[in-house]
């Protein structure tokens, strides 16, 4: 008993002696299992503990932070690991705070951006001298060394929002020449891009070439499915290119046989992400995520940390359209990355699955797990477009498209359907009745499709008939009509499909042609795009709207 009496005696004087500059502390009733106390001077902190250390304040939503299991305890600056700048000596890239209230929004030139004098007038001599709201958003931001997710309508100009922070830093367009131009040293691979489909990565080639000049094309190599490998083997050897542009497969490929060296990568761009998403994609995304820009140099354990993986390259994914898997992986992918929308940039962590941008300090009450509809709305689509459907039987669609095609005085048409046996039956029809086309799909030759595109784009060819293979990023500006001889299967698709025309501020029309029994589906795509779909007939040549 003695023993017992003395040994409470000696928690008292302790407990006195660590807390006698804390007085009157009152206790408020345990909430969820947690005591918090009040001293007289107001809420207790480390200060009026008489521990004055500086301290760094974790700056995030605490609430959210708590719900996701992390930890909001103040770190000691003392305790803070040291970043460190530049790629070879430290493995935390350094990053520049974006301003996004001083974003230059509203540019009028391309100097304004950032870029160099070299690159504005390479622009200039192309035509460029105004920047579009999405590249006025993207680049200043891409070049403080962000890894972000650009998303804007078809047509908007998302390619050059990212080769042109890439052009410079990569090249002979950036600021200060490296000893590598100048002297024909080997230069490494400093930047991969890569897409979804031969076609995109082709023209996403020509842009760089345009860019770069006659001089110096060969400074960028792509690498895409149904070329000759061997041929593309030699040319990195002989050319030895500053950015290879190419398909997922083809590119795993080549990595896999060691003879694309990507380690010391500095960009890694993902255009049309949400395609390089698809299962089929799978295994050659985890062998370039792997192998881009990572340095197989790190020290020990350091090498599985998810920051250190993210640290020596740069992530840019881009696509008109963002559901929330792209948002899950670029979560994954990326370190700390910024959604850029036109005349907005936002933290990625901020976007809830819905799409909308959650504000800090509110609770959200979005599931992160649930199924929910893409970001597919409105602002994936080319702000100039004009929206139609029309009733007929399946066996008058293409004598229907003819109709539309003089009623609308349509130049150039693309025309989609679903199945790609359908495709030469619809082309004949037209052919039979005076109207020149031609089928556009993947099972045609390089070479064939290069030429239906050359003749399109010169006017021989008025109506292009073709499949999903050209909804996403070919890039044909003279394009004034999109018809929909079948539906789409989703939001994403029309938006994809309604992006071939109406590009860069041009007027565009887009008639989706469907039966009957598919109207259902047409005012649900109206509804999930927030869009208006005007009922349309054709008679004497003219398009005549009908009321609902």
């Amino acid at each position: 008993m003695p023993a017992l009496v003395l040994t409470r005696a000696l928690l008292l004087i302790g407990d006195s002696l660590a807390f006698r500059k804390v007085t009157r502390f009152t206790r408020i009733a345990p909430s969820q299992g947690n005591v918090r106390f009040l001293s007289s001077s107001g809420s207790l902190t480390l200060a009026s503990l008489g521990l004055k250390s500086e301290v760094k304040t974790v700056s995030a939503n605490e609430k959210n932070k708590l719900q996701q299991g992390i930890s909001t305890i103040e770190v000691p600056k003392s305790r803070e690991k040291k970043r460190v700048s530049g790629n070879k000596q430290g493995l935390v890239k350094e990053k520049n705070p974006v301003d996004i209230m001083t974003a230059p929004f509203a540019a009028k030139s391309f100097s304004e951006l950032g870029i160099p004098p070299l690159l504005v007038e390479r622009l200039e001599k192309e035509g460029f001298t105004i920047p579009t709201d999405v590249q006025a958003a993207a680049v200043p931001t891409v070049l403080k060394n962000h890894d972000v997710v650009i998303q804007s309508y078809t047509g908007s100009g998302k390619t050059l929002a990212y080769l042109l922070p890439i052009l410079s830093r990569v090249g002979p367009l950036k600021e200060e020449l490296s000893d590598g131009y100048e002297t024909g040293k080997k230069i490494d691979i400093e930047a991969v891009i890569v897409a979804p489909s031969r076609e995109l990565g082709m023209q996403i080639v020509r842009e760089v070439e345009k860019l770069l000049g006659p001089a110096n094309k060969k400074l960028v190599q792509q690498l895409v499915g149904g070329a000759n490998r061997s041929r593309q083997e030699d040319a990195l050897k002989k050319n030895k290119p500053a950015i290879v542009v190419g398909t997922p497969g083809r590119i795993a490929e080549i990595s896999a046989a060691g003879k694309l060296p990507t380690h010391g990568c500095r960009f890694l761009v993902l255009d049309e992400i949400d395609q390089l998403l698809a299962f089929t994609f799978r295994e050659d995304m985890k062998r370039i995520l792997d192998h881009v820009g990572r340095r197989p140099g790190a020290r020990g354990g350091e090498s599985n940390s998810p920051l250190v993986k993210r640290a020596a390259r740069q992530t840019i994914m881009v696509s008109a359209t963002v559901p929330f898997s792209v948002i899950r992986a670029a979560r994954s992918w990326g370190c700390d990355p910024l959604l850029i929308q036109a005349n907005k940039v936002v933290p990625l962590e901020s976007v809830t699955p819905a799409g909308s941008v959650n504000i800090p300090g509110t609770p959200s009450t979005t599931d992160s797990s649930s199924n929910v509809q893409p970001m597919a709305d409105v602002q994936s689509l080319p702000p100039n477009l004009q929206h139609y459907y029309t009733i007929t039987r399946i066996q008058h669609k293409v004598d229907m498209l003819r109709r539309c095609v003089h009623a609308v005085d349509a130049k150039c048409v693309i025309a989609f359907m679903n199945h790609t046996k359908q495709l030469k039956d619809a082309v004949f029809k037209l052919e039979a009745r005076g109207m020149n086309a031609a089928e556009l799909h993947g099972d045609l030759s390089k070479l064939v499709r290069s030429t239906i595109l050359k003749k399109f784009r010169n006017g021989e060819i008025r109506v292009l008939l073709t499949n999903e293979l050209s909804a996403r990023g070919l890039d044909l500006p003279e394009c004034d009509l999109v018809v929909n001889l079948g539906l789409p299967t989703d939001s994403v698709h029309y938006a994809h499909r309604a992006g071939r025309t109406g590009r860069l501020g041009r007027k565009g029309t887009v008639v989706t042609i469907c039966e009957e029994s598919e109207v259902f589906v047409v005012k649900k795509l109206q509804k999930q795009l927030s869009l208006t779909i005007q009922a349309c007939e054709f008679s004497e040549g003219n398009l005549v709207i009908i009321e609902d």
